[in-house]
């Protein structure tokens, strides 16, 4: 009777360490298929911003910034919901393809809203268009106005000596240049207008590229230095400044968030060996 309890026993604990193995073991995978998803919503005249991304099993959600991009933490198998006021509601569901692309740019659809009847509340209007031009009322005022700022008349292409009514009224001349009184006096004086212009672009690019790095991680965020790209904190601007002369500024600029992100990706691989190399 004994045994036979004892025995009862390590089974049950058996299966008890087998139910808690599976449990952690389906957590793990949940948490292994999160990733980052990122795409930009645009539809038939522009980008569409403020626009509602929600996913539906997890019930978290986004919205999209001024340019259209956004991103969302996402598992394969989840359904997105884009929606805006503008637009109609469209429905994505997370395939194996994106999920390994982690790209997803969703094309919006315009709302159209139709009156189906128009109420006139007025007491001297019948509700027929017909009817009612004939009893309103003409308003010679306006019409009046009409003709006398009609210029369909005036011939545009004669050229005018002044715009004074009379030649023998017409008003002096005055010379407004500011450096007029230098003519003549051993050459013209200019003032280096282009050179200050220069001056304060290149004043504005300088700034940019200072506060380029701070910007790129706020836009992005550190999840994605870390998480995605595997870049230690320590090494956030030092990787920055090995992929500047790829041109990522200028992507950043033209707001092509896209190549940005899969190029930031192709050259986290290379970086990575590299200053495993020197650390060996």
């Amino acid at each position: 009777m004994y045994f036979y309890s004892v025995t009862i026993l390590s089974n049950l604990k058996t299966e008890i360490s087998l139910f808690i193995l599976i449990i952690f073991s389906s957590t793990l995978l949940a948490q292994k298929n999160k990733f980052w998803l990122y795409g930009k919503l645009k539809d038939s005249s522009s980008v569409v911003k403020n626009a509602n991304i929600i996913n539906l099993k997890t019930n978290k959600g986004t919205f999209s910034n001024d340019f259209g991009d956004y991103k969302i933490v996402v598992s394969e198998g989840d359904t997105l919901q884009f929606s805006s006021v503008q637009h109609k509601t469209i429905y994505r569901v997370i395939n194996n393809f994106i999920y390994r692309s982690e790209i997803l740019d969703v094309f919006m659809i315009n709302s159209r809203y139709e009156l189906d009847e128009v109420v006139l509340k007025r007491n001297d209007l019948d509700g027929f268009l017909s009817l009612d031009l004939k009893k309103t009322p003409e308003d010679r005022r306006a019409e009046a106005l009409k003709n006398t700022m009609d210029l369909s008349s005036v011939n545009m292409n004669i050229i005018y000596d002044g715009d004074y009514i009379d030649q023998r009224v017409r008003p002096p001349m005055n010379n407004v240049d500011p450096i007029a009184m230098f003519a003549g006096a051993g050459g013209g004086v200019s003032i280096p207008f282009k050179y200050s212009e220069r001056l304060w672009s290149l004043r504005r690019d300088l700034k940019f590229r200072e506060n380029f790095p701070k910007m790129l991680l706020s836009e992005f965020g550190e999840p994605f230095f870390e998480n995605d790209l595997k870049i230690p904190r320590e090494k956030y601007y030092s990787f920055l400044e090995y992929c500047n002369p790829l041109g990522i500024e200028n992507l950043f600029k033209q707001n092509r968030k896209i190549e940005l992100i899969n190029m930031l990706k192709k050259e986290s691989i290379t970086y990575l060996l590299l200053i495993n190399k020197k650390e060996e």
